[in-house]
């Protein structure tokens, strides 16, 4: 698939989870057997470890279809990138979304700052960029879109692998917003 056909399958399986219409395709024995083979995922997601957002069912996908790394705040560190640089050496996969939500709590955190102890502490560094580029007293939904952005810049900025393979076209970067009450994504440009 190309980059517009992948979009358009994440967006009409995103059509489908919130109308409660999923296709539940590809979930089952003969799924898993044909897996065992390998993997050929059509788009990786980075998303949150929020329990509320799982992407799999967010865009109706299933078993194999998508790359998904998931860690509070949907943050680019070492581990992440790393995973991802696997996906796009190794899998082929030519579409990453960095998937935000709504009401995130990583971000809350950064927002509130102070000392939440040296490993939460790292991971919110990756946060508070946002949270300072918004400014004092900013919408909430605004630094998860900001973080989000800033998420992509650093893939580029932190990745020989990806960056190279962005400026020849062969993996494009989409940021996206999940809302909990609806479920719907909304993709950032």
């Amino acid at each position: 698939m190309n980059h517009n056909e992948i979009i358009d399958r994440l967006k009409d399986g995103n059509k489908r989870f919130v109308s409660d219409n999923l296709n539940r395709g590809l979930q089952n024995q003969d799924r898993r057997s044909s897996l065992t083979k390998g993997q050929e995922p059509f788009a990786i997601v980075l998303s949150c470890a929020d329990s509320r957002v799982v992407p799999e069912l967010a865009f109706d996908t299933g078993l194999g279809e998508l790359f998904v790394i998931r860690v509070a705040g949907n943050v680019a560190n070492t581990e992440t990138v790393a995973s991802i640089e696997y996906a796009v050496a190794h899998c082929n996969c030519s579409m990453i979304v960095v998937l935000g939500h709504e009401s995130c709590g990583a971000v809350k955190a950064a927002i509130d700052g102070g000392d939440n102890g040296s490993n939460i502490n790292q991971l919110l560094s990756h946060i508070t960029p946002a949270v300072s580029t918004c400014g004092e007293g900013a919408d909430i939904k605004e630094i998860i879109v900001q973080n989000t952005k800033n998420t992509i810049t650093n893939l580029e900025k932190n990745s020989e692998i990806i960056s190279s393979a962005m400026n020849k076209n062969e993996v494009k970067v989409l940021g996206a917003y999940y809302e909990l009450g609806t479920g719907k994504v909304q993709f950032i440009n």
